[in-house]
């Protein structure tokens, strides 16, 4: 059986400038040459996934499998109001005071 070309080497200096061409991207022969090679590798990269990915293998999107941890939601001790407010520069003792801003009048 002949062997087959490495995936790579279907990417070819005239691929790359003719699919810059359609996209109506400008390259330079040099950015050509440094493409070819790295696209070469890219596809590469992909043959060899390609390789051992089958069916019984499941895609993820993560490593490892991400699970939200949540606590029961209990109502805790809470402050009083009057421990609340113990800080504040200024309250009218069931709420917390505020000095207007930018000029607004409330």
């Amino acid at each position: 059986m002949p062997e087959t070309p490495a995936a790579h080497e279907a990417i070819t200096a005239d691929v790359v400038a003719h699919l810059a061409n359609l996209a109506r991207i400008a390259l330079t022969p040099e950015e050509i040459q440094t493409l070819t090679g790295e696209l070469g590798v890219i596809i590469d990269s992909v043959a060899k996934v390609s390789e051992v990915a089958t069916p019984d293998v499941i895609a993820t999107s993560h490593p490892i499998r991400l699970v939200n941890v949540f606590r029961p939601d209990v109502a805790g001790p809470t402050l009083t109001t009057e421990q609340a407010l113990a800080g504040a520069p200024e309250h009218d003792g069931s709420r917390f005071k505020v000095s207007a801003i930018l000029g607004e009048e409330q």
